[in-house]
């Protein structure tokens, strides 16, 4: 849940209409680079499958919307 620490750096912490993705910086396509990346690292496999998964949970809000 550290992942969503950088909602703390918008204007408004929750708004219901904005899509996460690409609008915070952990949630960022850059950083959902860097989680792809750690699937390929054995130490970081189970925490990149986490955050890869939040990220598609988080993508399903941005298809509702």
């Amino acid at each position: 849940m550290l992942v969503d620490a950088d909602h703390l750096l918008a204007s408004l912490i929750f708004e219901p209409d904005r899509c996460s993705i690409n609008f915070h910086p952990l949630h960022s396509y850059v950083a959902i680079g860097f989680y792809t990346f750690f699937l390929f690292i054995p130490k970081l496999r189970v925490i990149a499958i986490g955050l890869l998964f939040h990220m598609l949970t988080d993508y399903q809000d941005c298809l509702w919307h």
